[in-house]
């Protein structure tokens, strides 16, 4: 009974998805049709047309660049700052931990306006330096909080083991204790990246031409003369979802762990 009831959960969240797959195959007719058209001649038009769409290559690239990198310094520093927290223990870890995880809590609506004012002030709109800075920015308190709690799990005779050996902080840092949490940096990897990926209002607002992404080139593009392109819409959003599909099945392993494991507390 247990499974039959996940399996239900499961279709009722994927039917969706499969929605909008199968309509990425359909004319505006077939997709509008009433009743809804199960069987149907598909089509690859709507394909061809999205990936003749003058500058489709730029948005597509703009989102694996910016969101690689951001996720990817955000990672790093987070890590430094999850060993630094765990090992030397400064004090107000506990209120600085806190204050960290809850900007996250902010909502987008209430921090949009100050971040438009400052980038416009220094000149940073549509620039990917600071696109990639800001993102960044933004998913260090989530990883840092996932980081922290694995790095704690790690035992600190490894790192007393490696000191008197003659190994370095660093050396420790990156030959011992890195193995140990990598499917900790995994996991905040995926996070971050899937966020970043999909992140709509910061990119439209202080992005532009050339630091556009993927969503805001969907908002751009899904309304025409003869209103809502919703095969436009259905095709990009399809193709939009493949690279978090693809990466989430093959590190779900490395998620599931991440998602358990730095929530126990104990050492390895």
């Amino acid at each position: 009974l247990y499974h039959a009831l996940l399996w239900v959960v499961a279709i009722v969240y994927f039917l969706p998805v499969l929605w909008i797959i199968l309509g990425s195959f359909k004319t505006k007719d077939q997709l509008l049709a009433t009743p809804v058209q199960y069987l149907f001649t598909p089509t690859f038009e709507n394909y061809v047309n999205l990936f003749n769409r003058p500058n489709i290559g730029t948005y597509i690239l703009n989102s694996f660049l910016i969101s690689t990198a951001a996720v990817v310094i955000a990672i790093v520093v987070s890590f430094l700052a999850a060993y630094c927290f765990s090992r030397f223990k400064p004090g107000g870890t506990d209120l600085i931990m806190f204050f960290l995880l809850s900007t996250r809590m902010v909502p987008a609506a209430a921090s949009v306006i100050p971040m438009f004012l400052m980038y416009s002030a220094f000149g940073w709109k549509d620039n990917y330096l600071a696109m990639i800075l800001f993102y960044a920015m933004y998913s260090i308190p989530f990883s840092l909080w996932i980081l922290k709690g694995f790095v704690d799990g790690v035992s600190q005779r490894y790192d007393e083991t490696g000191l008197v050996n003659g190994a370095s902080r660093f050396q420790v840092l990156f030959k011992v204790i890195l193995p140990q949490v990598r499917p900790g940096l995994i996991a905040s990897f995926i996070f971050n990246m899937v966020f970043v990926w999909n992140e709509f209002l910061f990119n439209y607002l202080i992005g532009g031409k050339e630091t556009s992404m993927v969503p805001v080139a969907l908002a751009s593009w899904m309304i025409n003369n003869s209103g809502v392109d919703w095969p436009f819409v259905a095709t990009m959003t399809t193709v939009f979802m493949i690279p978090p599909i693809l990466v989430v099945y093959f590190f779900q392993k490395y998620l599931l762990v991440g998602m358990t494991f730095g929530t126990v507390r104990g050492e390895i």
